[in-house]
Parts: structure tokens; C-alpha cells; sequence
């Protein structure tokens, strides 16, 4: 009883801090890992993805009803970030996704420092039609194979690239990120539930912290806006760095 009440206060923090800025995987992942620490890792990023889809459910829906998407773009972007999380999924089932630490934390910390040197990075939506769709298509395509083959970060980079390279104001970046994280969370969690890598007494209760963590994350986000956004970005940015830097001190 104690371990699954843990556990949901993991998921209801994950969910609220991934509403907002990503990086709820930062949370829930160790977390789970640390309370089950034989089980392979396949069935625990199961259950993480079970439990993530449902706050991200509820968080997408609350930015729509305050954030205009540009639906044109989106759409297609959600399928491939869809197909290629479920290419994630697979291959997270025959290598070590460990292997991803010392890629992400170089982006991390160049993200952090960039953002530091532009104050301005995120607090007003630029002009995107002249962008090509190739480039959004090409990041959603990455974004979503990473977050199926690991997930921690995924959002966090997202964000990050959508305010830097397409001129989006972190609120609108982090309604956009959430649909693409739906549908990529989503594709992933099919196959894993097709080859039974769910601990599903595990994963219901946590889903609903979750649930309630990533609404309550999205209203904050919706009324506090860009600068708020940007104050959590930057402190899940670090607290992804510190963690990968911990992590690869331990050789985990």
C-alpha cells in the first residue's frame, strides 16, 4: 500500500511537471525503476507509457480549449511522431535505451545554455508559414522514436526546437509538443501492450494521479504563460542534466 501510494505521488508530480514543460519521465521512470529493480526494462517503460498517456490526454485537451494549434502542420506531424514511436518502442525491446544518455545530455546542456544567452527565446509566437513542413515532419519523426525508445527529455528537446528553429512562444510550443507526445505516447504504448509489457495493478492507480497532475499542470501553464513556462523549462532542463550526469557517474 505505501509503495503503490509512492508511486502515485511520482505520477501525479510527472504528470504536472510534464503538462507544463516535459521531462515528467525524469520522475516516473527512476521511480519505477527504483521500486522494481529486477523487472526488465521493457514491461517498466510499459507501464511509465500507460500511465503517461492518460496525463497527457487531459493536459492536451486543456491547452486546446486556450491555444490556437496550426492543425495543418500538426496533423501529419502527429502520425509520423506516432509511426516512429512505435519504431522506438521495438528496438527499446532489443538494446539498452541507457545508450541515449550521453546524446541527450549534450543537447541539454547546449539547450540551457542557449536559452540563458536569449532571454527572449520563447515569450512571443514568431511567423512560421515560410518554415518547410519537411523540417517539422523530420523533428517529429525524432522526437517520436526517442520518447518510444526512452521517453525522459523528449518533450523538454521538443519544446526547445519549436521555440528555437519554428519561432513558437513556449505556451504554444508546449500545446503542440503535448499532441505529438499523445499521439507518440499512444503508437508506443500499443505495442506494448500487444507483447503484455504492462504491469497494469501498478499502472491504473498511478494513471489517475497522473490524470489529475497533467490537467492541473496545463491550467497553470494556460494562465501563467510564456514566462512561467520558461522558468520551468529551464528548471526541468537542469534537474534532467543533474540526474544524467548522476547516472553516468554510477554507470547506470
Amino acid at each position: 500500500m505505501l509503495e503503490t501510494s509512492l508511486l502515485c505521488a511520482f505520477a501525479f508530480l510527472a504528470g504536472f511537471v510534464d503538462a507544463i514543460a516535459g521531462g515528467g519521465g525524469l520522475i516516473q521512470v527512476p521511480a519505477l525503476f527504483a521500486f522494481f529493480p529486477s523487472a526488465p526494462p521493457a514491461i517498466l517503460l510499459g507501464t511509465n507509457k500507460l500511465v503517461a498517456v492518460t496525463g497527457t490526454t487531459l493536459a492536451t485537451l486543456r491547452y486546446l480549449w486556450s491555444v490556437p494549434v496550426s492543425w495543418k502542420q500538426v496533423v501529419p506531424a502527429m502520425t509520423i511522431s506516432g509511426v516512429a514511436a512505435m519504431g522506438g518502442a521495438k528496438t527499446v525491446m532489443l538494446l539498452n535505451p541507457g545508450a541515449a544518455r550521453p546524446i541527450l545530455l549534450v543537447l541539454l546542456i547546449a539547450m540551457v545554455a542557449y536559452a540563458l544567452v536569449r532571454p527572449a527565446l520563447g515569450q512571443s509566437d514568431g511567423s512560421t508559414e515560410k518554415l518547410p513542413s519537411a523540417l517539422l515532419y523530420l523533428t517529429a519523426a525524432l522526437f517520436g522514436f526517442y520518447d518510444g525508445f526512452f521517453g525522459p527529455g523528449a518533450g523538454s528537446v521538443l519544446m526547445f526546437v519549436l521555440a528555437r528553429f519554428f519561432g513558437y512562444g513556449f505556451l504554444r510550443a508546449a500545446a503542440t509538443t503535448k499532441l505529438l507526445n499523445l499521439s507518440s505516447n499512444f503508437c508506443s504504448l500499443l505495442l506494448f501492450l500487444a507483447t503484455g509489457n504492462v504491469l497494469y495493478l501498478v499502472a491504473l492507480p498511478m494513471a489517475a494521479c497522473n490524470v489529475v497532475g497533467g490537467f492541473t499542470g496545463a491550467h497553470l501553464a494556460v494562465r501563467l504563460g510564456n514566462r512561467f513556462i520558461r522558468w520551468i523549462f529551464m528548471i526541468v532542463c537542469l534537474a534532467l542534466i543533474a540526474k544524467l550526469v548522476a547516472d553516468l557517474y554510477r554507470g547506470g
